[in-house]
């Protein structure tokens, strides 16, 4: 099925010619069978870079009015404005926690970005853009089962539905377990799918082999040289060697990698270690990554900010919710650009933000919890 057979506007079809969407990948068709560009309420549950944003703004462009799409995250919410900011023809707001827009600011949007907390705020306090409303898509539905977000998603997706009988709702999830509770909840279409655009491979690394679910196996050669604080070569073992040495193979062959760990703390000393390994200069990336730096830099000033900084000059940065926004942006606007080899990351970069990797390395599998430490979901994974 190709994009340009749409009810879409000519100027909104050449806008995806141009960056290359002219046909639609199979869970994109199966959604349009299901009506999503008819007004049917639709819940997709379909892989990671499968097409759940086209899905939605498919959704949001065939509407007969006003749309909302609901994100968990002011780190989604600013990376899915910018696609809808982009259409022709649609004006766009958004409100989160660093760009705040509520009230009668947002009225006249054809599409309006918000985190489910804004929304919750703008229901409130009697926003009236809010019964205007002709299609909301919600992302990372799944999150609806999660303690804290959970209940707000809930009570804001069942609000605005009862505000307005009409709305179509459109639910996008990689994720979710439950697809058909969802779908039933929402009396909805349901779109599940396998395909993917590139194979997804796991495994388990043991020292410097890993073992992946197809059969296949992996060699990556460890540091011998490293030298801890008893003077005594570094365990084979070692986590952040291993780390290393995987984040090391996969720029090697020109990819760029995810490096997850369990605390802020750690997102910094490992992304200071893998500064060492020159990854700039083996992607060929260091006048690029130089920028990045520059960009940090100009933030502010902070310890933090010039931690970044340096690291960002080697090809690598940290992530986590600590970081002021402004070094969140320029960390993913880096890594989508091929300007940084590997974000070293806490889960917070995995919900929901779209980094795609080459390979992603999950150094640490427990981490601190109210009760301690936790071993991570096997959902989050």
């Amino acid at each position: 099925m190709r994009v340009r057979d749409l009810p879409l506007s000519s100027r909104v079809v050449d806008h995806f010619a141009e960056r290359g969407v002219r046909e639609l990948y199979p869970p994109q068709r199966a959604a349009v069978d299901a009506g999503v560009c008819e007004g049917a309420d639709v819940v997709a549950a379909v892989p990671t870079a499968s097409g759940k944003t086209l899905v939605a703004q498919l959704a949001l462009l065939t509407a007969d009015g006003p749309g909302l799409y609901v994100c968990p995250l002011r780190a989604l919410a600013r990376e899915k404005y910018e696609p809808f900011a982009a259409l022709p023809g649609v004006d766009g707001g958004i409100s989160t926690g660093d760009f705040d827009a509520t009230g009668e600011a947002l009225a006249g949007n054809d599409v309006v970005v918000a985190t489910s907390e804004k929304v919750d705020s703008a229901i409130r306090n009697g926003a009236s853009w809010v019964d205007d409303l002709a299609c909301v898509v919600v992302d990372e539905v799944h999150l609806l089962g999660a303690t804290g977000r959970g209940p707000t998603l809930e009570v804001t997706l069942a609000t605005l539905r009862r505000r307005n009988p009409d709305l179509q709702t459109v639910a996008l999830s990689a994720t979710v377990d439950n697809p058909e509770a969802i779908a039933d909840w929402l009396d909805a279409a349901l779109v599940e799918s396998e395909w993917r655009p590139v194979d997804l491979r796991t495994g388990v690394a043991v020292g410097g082999e890993v073992d992946f679910d197809d059969g296949t196996s992996l060699s990556v050669d460890l540091d011998e040289t490293e030298i801890d604080g008893d003077g005594d070569a570094d365990d084979e073992n070692d986590p952040t060697e291993v780390t290393a040495a995987l984040v090391a193979d996969a720029v090697a062959d020109g990819g760029q990698c995810l490096a997850f760990v369990r605390s802020r703390r750690e997102a910094v000393d490992l992304a200071e270690r893998l500064a060492e390994d020159g990854l700039a200069a083996e992607l060929g990336i260091d006048e690029a990554a130089a920028a990045a730096a520059e960009e940090a830099t100009d933030v502010d000033g902070t310890l933090t900010g010039r931690q970044l900084a340096d690291c960002l000059r080697t090809g690598v940065a940290f992530h986590h919710a600590g970081l002021r926004s402004g070094h969140r942006a320029v960390v993913e606007s880096a890594f989508r650009e091929r300007d940084v080899a590997c974000i070293c990351a806490t889960p917070t970069l995995a919900a929901g933000v779209n980094v795609p990797a080459r390979r992603v390395v999950v150094r640490d599998q427990r981490r601190y919890g109210e009760g301690g430490m936790a071993w991570i979901p096997t959902l989050e994974v």
